[in-house]
């Protein structure tokens, strides 16, 4: 197995969200390019990732399935400037990693036993979906953040509301023109600590789409031509506030 990656600044990216929920994970690497698939300790939430095969500028690969920290890989890829061209080579058991800048850097990672355990994102059923800028999606969780733990998705009214109550409360409420709406009136509540996890993900985009039902899981959909980055979110079901 031999890639190469031209400007490896958006693969560092998306390690270091991937690394907020899991330290250890299997990274597939096959025809169809780089990818990873995970779930958080606390089975709340689950990523998934695709580095696809035509944003490497060399991709050289039969299937492969790499155990890799995610936290010696990420202060690998930090050492990489930006618009630096990085190689990643399989050799043995061990994943030799070079960087091509002024002089030639090589570093050595070496490769883990991860249990085998194949994960896919499951295939729900959603009633709502919401397409919106990922700065005024990371403004409204930003938002919710300084008043409590948690916030609420609304869809009331063909208005897609993001609340949070405590002993304050902050609300951020988007009509149709804003942002695109196809949904039914529903409403469900999501920890904001997961969420804050995932908004170095919706940074890296412009547009963010959310899917969601009444208690349901939120799924998140982050995509460019360069990369696919997916989350799943299992909801907080408590009493109304």
């Amino acid at each position: 197995m031999l890639v190469r990656l031209e400007d490896p600044s958006l693969l560092l990216k998306i390690i270091e969200v991937i690394s907020e929920l899991v330290t250890e994970v299997r990274l597939k690497v096959n025809e169809f390019g780089m990818s990873i698939t995970a779930i958080d300790p606390a089975n709340v939430a689950m990523v998934k990732f695709r580095l696809p095969k035509s944003s490497f500028s060399q991709f050289e690969s039969e299937n492969e399935t790499l155990g890799i920290n995610l936290d010696s890989l990420k202060k690998i890829l930090r050492r990489c400037g930006g618009g630096t061209p990085l190689t990643i080579e399989k050799k043995e058991n061990n994943v030799e990693i070079l960087i091509q800048d002024r002089i030639k850097r090589n570093f050595s990672l070496n490769l883990i036993e991860i249990e085998s355990q194949e994960k896919e994102m499951p295939t729900l059923d959603f009633s709502s979906k919401v397409e919106l800028s990922s700065q005024d999606f990371v403004s409204s969780i930003e938002d919710c953040s300084v008043v409590s733990d948690a916030c609420s998705f609304i869809i009331d009214n063909e208005k897609f509301i993001i609340e949070s109550k405590g002993l304050n409360s902050a609300r951020s409420e988007f009509s149709k023109d804003e942002v695109s709406i196809t949904a039914e009136n529903c409403k469900s509540k999501y920890s904001l600590e997961y969420l804050q996890k995932f908004m170095k993900g919706a940074k890296v985009c412009d547009k963010t789409i959310l899917n969601f039902a009444n208690d349901h899981p939120l799924k998140i959909d982050l995509k460019t031509e360069q990369m696919e980055l997916n989350f799943l979110l299992a909801p907080r079901v408590e009493t109304d506030d």
